[in-house]
């Protein structure tokens, strides 16, 4: 144990915070208002997003999903859109706000990330690769924290697509999002 870490760390960089809204629009327009943006906003569904699934098993889900960068953290915003999900179930049972914090898991391989979670008692709620590279996953630690932990990885070489749309709009000429690339991660 140190000062700022017990000696069964393992969550690593916090990466994100992440707000679930039934609009996406208008929370992304009250973070702007507070001067937190660009956004850049995707659609994850079946197009963009494989092996997805839901409590352990594979389900058809999509969500808007929104980025911002605040220094070294990513602000995200959710808005389930259809087929079963723990944001849609987190609005039904507690309306909107903060609803997970994601975790770099010290950069560990995927397969050990989901498997200290699992040693911990915290099994993977939702999950999903996307553009079948970008593993994600959200893991049932609600009731232990008060709140969603996930943890994604993203792999060497991987470069984000063009968003759909920039919210209020694109960065200057030039310019681009942190990469946030992950070191020692598969």
């Amino acid at each position: 144990m140190s000062a700022t870490e017990l000696s069964n760390s393992f969550l690593g960089n916090l990466l994100e915070i992440c707000f679930v809204t039934r609009d996406h629009r208008r929370t992304m327009e009250g973070l702007v208002r507070l001067g937190i943006g660009p956004w850049r906003i995707y659609t994850f569904d079946s197009r963009t997003v494989t092996e997805r699934t839901y409590h352990g098993a594979a389900a058809d889900w999509a969500i808007k999903v929104c980025f911002a960068d605040v220094g070294d953290l990513a602000v995200e915003i959710m808005q389930p859109l259809y087929g079963p999900s723990i944001f849609q179930e987190y609005l039904d049972r507690h309306g909107e706000g903060i609803q997970h914090l994601a975790f770099d898991v010290a950069g560990r391989p995927w397969s050990e990330r989901l498997a200290e979670f699992a040693g911990r008692g915290f099994e993977p709620t939702q999950s999903g690769r996307f553009m079948d590279r970008n593993a994600f996953a959200f893991f049932a630690t609600g009731e232990a924290t008060g709140t969603v932990f996930e943890t994604y990885d993203i792999p060497a070489g991987f470069t984000w697509p063009e968003p759909e749309e920039w919210f209020p709009g694109p960065p200057p000429a030039g310019q681009q999002p942190p990469l946030r690339i992950q070191e020692g991660t598969s």
